[in-house]
């Protein structure tokens, strides 16, 4: 069974690189038994739920990528099932980058940063956005955010192709005031 984040990013010109900078043997190993990487388990999900801020990048019709920033109430980013996520669409800076992106290519990829514990979970999916007032009742109300106090405008669904945990090698940790205040507390006590 072979590891979908893998099989997908790993393109030709990709293992060319890999075997010119002597990884391509380790990285056979992890494609071919570290998979399928397609289906979110309870560790992703648990995960996800704790998070409140994403890296979300798109491709545009010219072949330009474009990473934004998407934040909001830790968990605002749900799993809905093994292969599907989903949040609200909030009003912005009505720009709408990503939302005309993923109209001619679908495909997004995410970064999820735990930075106080330096760890990142890559996501690879399919995105497609639908306007609030066209989804169900069920499915609205399973991405609102009832203490939060703004419309919601769009729903956006990605449905997961693959995912890969990263190394914390090279994750500068950083806190949140309330982490960095919990962190304080809990230096208090011991």
């Amino acid at each position: 069974m072979s590891h979908q984040f893998a099989e997908i990013m790993f393109t030709d010109s990709v293992k060319a690189a890999q075997e010119q900078h002597g990884s391509r043997a380790r990285l056979e190993r992890f494609s071919e038994n570290a998979g399928p990487n397609d289906e979110l388990t309870e560790r992703e999900a648990g995960f996800i739920a704790l998070r409140d801020t994403f890296y979300l990048a798109s491709v545009n019709e010219d072949g330009w990528p474009y990473v934004q920033h998407r934040g909001g109430p830790a968990g605002f980013l749900r799993v809905i099932g093994p292969r599907c996520l989903a949040y609200a669409d909030f009003r912005g800076n009505t720009q709408l980058v990503s939302v005309g992106n993923v109209s001619s290519n679908d495909r997004v990829s995410l970064i999820l940063m735990d930075y106080p514990n330096r760890r990142r979970l890559k996501i690879l999916g399919h995105m497609r956005v639908e306007n609030a007032q066209d989804v169900h009742a069920d499915d609205l109300a399973a991405v609102e955010q009832p203490d939060y106090r703004a419309l919601v405008e769009r729903v956006v669904y990605i449905e997961v192709a693959a995912f890969d945990w990263n190394c914390p090698q090279h994750i500068t940790q950083r806190y949140t005031e309330a982490e960095f205040e919990q962190l304080q507390d809990s230096e208090r006590t011991t």
